[in-house]
């Protein structure tokens, strides 16, 4: 009994979550859809644009629909059951899923090199300090140009969750991109709610330190040379082209500004003449909103082509944090022999793996979660509870979520292979 007090109270709060959920989803009928009129032709649209006659490059043309399209349908059912940050990490023994999540954030952040940024600032932001600047003076407490003057730029930034917890840890300015308009108003629901993120008046800065944008992140509304540094968390996975991609977020960063980002990529295991390993990754794809899915080599040889000096690359899935290994190689493995040797980490993927406990969300994943969830919804449909084509949805988002859980138990899927690049001090253009 405590241990169900426990899940069924704050500050996970499952029914106020619940009803929230409900209230926006009955939003989404009257005129929040960016993709169509409502969610019954919004599941429709994207189902056609992933059926088997259309093809990649059919997806890639039409990419802006089928992103649209897609994030229309999940994005109530990612905040509802995952959070605002739409990302996976893997958990360290005794971190919670939060703690997890907003580490696997800051450590990308660490990679910006904001401090260097800062100081590259120059004479213009020398009257806007933390305390006073004189140039005679010597060096105090206060006398530097405040990090409220970096600006960040978020790539895909989906409803913001990253994008405040790194202006929270950082104190950068950060800007938030993102192709749909029903995310964009979250966001910026979100940031507002939150004092923190508001400057103080008379600083000559914003009203507020985060805020989100709509646009393209292949044709980014924003001058050249606008950021001090840039990062994309698992979104640039949906670009149809991922040099084009890179080019225009190098566009937009000033001379020697470092951009780090999470790509969804196929690792070296992936092997395209095995039919499992191709119907896996279709399932991801058709699951969670991807043209096509890219390998390692792919990603990074773009993101030279498109002019960065590559700092930083590695798949940081393989990272020690203390999961299951194999008890006669060492590796990290979810076999069940393995799964007897766990030291308390827990791989990215244990969230979409099935589970008979009735509190977890893994319990959807079962058998007779899928079946439970799918007539619920259908029941809900039926009583006007939400819109038509909402059961149809969550049966996508979870197929995608079994490809992604079996992509990373046979290795041949990463969320988060990690690439640090830099803008060459002499950028032209």
């Amino acid at each position: 009994p405590p241990r169900v007090v426990v899940q069924l109270a704050p500050p996970a709060d499952p029914w106020g979550k619940s009803r929230r959920f409900l209230r926006q989803l009955r939003r989404q009928e009257k005129g929040n859809l960016t993709s169509a009129s409502n969610v019954e032709s919004s599941v429709g649209e994207y189902e056609r644009l992933h059926a088997g006659e259309t093809s990649v490059e059919e997806r890639n043309s039409d990419y802006a629909n089928l992103v649209n399209s897609y994030y229309d349908l999940a994005t109530l059912f990612y905040e509802w059951g995952w959070g605002a940050s739409f990302h996976f990490s893997n958990r360290h023994p005794h971190e919670s899923f939060d703690e997890a999540t907003r580490r696997h954030e800051f450590y990308l952040a660490s990679k910006l090199n904001l401090a260097g940024a800062l100081g590259t600032l120059g004479d213009a932001a020398k009257g806007r300090t933390n305390g006073s600047y004189e140039e005679d003076e010597a060096v105090r407490e206060g006398s530097t140009p405040s990090m409220a003057l970096v600006k960040v730029l978020d790539v895909g930034c989906g409803i913001g969750g990253p994008m405040r917890n790194i202006c929270k840890f950082t104190g950068a300015d950060v800007t938030g991109l993102t192709l749909n308009q029903y995310q964009v108003d979250r966001g910026n629901e979100l940031c507002r709610a939150d004092a923190h993120f508001k400057n103080n008046k008379g600083d000559g800065l914003p009203e507020v330190r985060c805020r989100s944008v709509q646009g393209d992140f292949m044709k980014q509304p924003f001058e050249a040379s606008s950021f001090d540094a840039a990062y994309a968390i698992e979104a640039t996975c949906h670009a149809p082209d991922r040099v084009g991609c890179y080019s225009e977020i190098r566009r937009v960063l000033k001379p020697g500004a470092v951009f780090a980002c999470y790509e969804w990529c196929l690792t070296d295991e992936y092997d395209a003449g095995n039919p499992e390993h191709a119907a896996i990754k279709k399932q991801i794809e058709e699951g969670d909103g991807l043209p096509d899915i890219a390998t390692t080599h792919h990603c990074l040889t773009a993101l030279k082509k498109a002019g960065f000096e590559i700092l930083e690359e590695r798949d940081l899935v393989n990272d020690e944090y203390g999961g299951w290994q194999d008890p006669v190689t060492g590796e990290y493995s979810t076999k069940k022999e393995a799964c007897k040797h766990r030291r308390g980490g827990k791989p990215w993927m244990l969230p979409l793996m099935p589970s008979w406990n009735p509190f977890t969300q893994r319990f959807q994943f079962n058998w007779l979660g899928l079946r439970l969830t799918k007539y619920s919804l259908k029941v809900m449909e039926f009583l006007r509870l939400a819109p038509a084509g909402t059961s149809r949805t969550q049966i996508l988002l979870q197929s995608g979520g079994m490809g992604l859980a079996r992509g990373g138990e046979l290795g041949i899927f990463t969320p988060m292979y990690l690439m640090v690049g830099r803008v060459p001090l002499d950028k032209a253009g």
